[in-house]
């Protein structure tokens, strides 16, 4: 059946500028982490992305390394654009990164330029892609310099491979000196894709800052903190979720956070929310946020993620309550 898009898709959608720059993402972007590799429904994963465009979802967000297997996640991707959009290539972003382990031997990963290079062209020809429209370094290398990271994203923007460049999981400090190298070879660092939830705040000690000094745009991943903050442990740990098989999140950690997980739940219910509404709507309150960018394994969980869109505003009340019960 052909896909076509729904009219009115860019009604209901925010789109925030990056940054300084020019480029506008929106407010809920769509990551391919989990659900669209190999192992998973390939109708499901295609069903998910024509959901998500026609809710105004401009933005897919890629890595070398997603599937599993590593690199399926592309590939079905691919799949899709060549089926479904391909007529709507110059409404989309899409981004991919390099930087966790891709092939054997010592140019399969890190931050070489060697390494980086070879990922962005592995990664454009899974996606049958001439160019994306970001490409991140992935995680900082301790045993390259900056430098050659940076230069390697530079050449990617000047060979037309990519339009922007971003960076990912890098600390405060370290960010500042990349946006300093990539200013200095003429392809400014456009967005940082950082982890940053309710429970994981590290942005706040200075990352932020860096960004918003630098006119950097940021793009948070696991805003649900690999599902916690969502309904689904609300009463204690389902059967086949990510805690009970110890992926990605731990019984340990359900367990640490579920008497907050109940609280805060308490105020997304006064608010006529989801939990998982609250917490997107908790991180896009911070005007330095460009986009929360959200996984997904069904349709429904896009139509409610993004739903949280009409209500964002928190009054200083509530705010306080959600700060008390997340120091506690």
């Amino acid at each position: 059946m052909t896909y076509i898009p729904k009219e009115s898709r860019y009604e209901q959608m925010t789109y925030n500028r990056c940054g300084k720059w020019g480029l506008k993402l929106p407010a809920v972007s769509l990551g391919l982490w989990h659900n669209f590799g190999g192992i998973d429904m390939f109708e499901n994963g295609r069903a998910m992305l024509h959901r998500a465009f026609d809710l105004g979802i401009t933005h897919f967000d890629l890595a070398n390394n997603y599937g599993p297997p590593p690199g399926s996640a592309e590939e079905n991707f691919g799949k899709i654009l060549k089926q479904d959009f391909n007529a709507y290539r110059d409404e989309l972003i899409i981004s991919s990164k390099a930087g966790y382990l891709m092939w054997p031997g010592p140019y399969g990963e890190w931050g070489s330029r060697k390494y980086v290079l070879a990922s962005l062209d592995q990664s454009l020809k899974r996606m049958g892609l001439d160019y994306v429209d970001i490409f991140y370094s992935h995680r900082p290398d301790p045993d390259t310099p900056l430098e050659e990271t940076m230069m390697a994203l530079d050449q990617a923007v000047r060979s037309g491979k990519a339009l922007y460049a971003g960076i990912s999981n890098y600390p405060a400090d370290m960010t500042r000196e990349a946006s300093k190298i990539l200013k200095e070879l003429g392809t400014p660092c456009l967005i940082h894709q950082p982890r940053y939830s309710m429970f994981e705040r590290w942005v706040e000690n200075g990352l932020l800052d860096v960004l918003e000094d630098e006119g950097i745009g940021c793009i948070p991943f696991s805003p649900l903190a690999q599902g916690l903050l969502t309904n689904k442990y609300l009463d204690g740990i389902p059967k086949d979720s990510r805690a009970t098989r110890e992926v990605f999140l731990k019984k340990k950690d359900v367990d640490s956070a579920y008497s907050k997980i109940i609280k805060l739940n308490d105020i997304a219910v006064e608010r006529g929310q989801s939990l998982a509404q609250m917490a997107l709507a908790w991180i896009l309150k911070d005007k330095r946020i460009t986009s929360v960018l959200i996984g997904a394994s069904s349709v429904q969980q896009i139509d409610d993620n993004v739903e949280m869109l009409k209500k964002q505003v928190f009054s200083n009340e509530e705010l306080q309550q959600i700060e008390t019960i997340l120091k506690g």
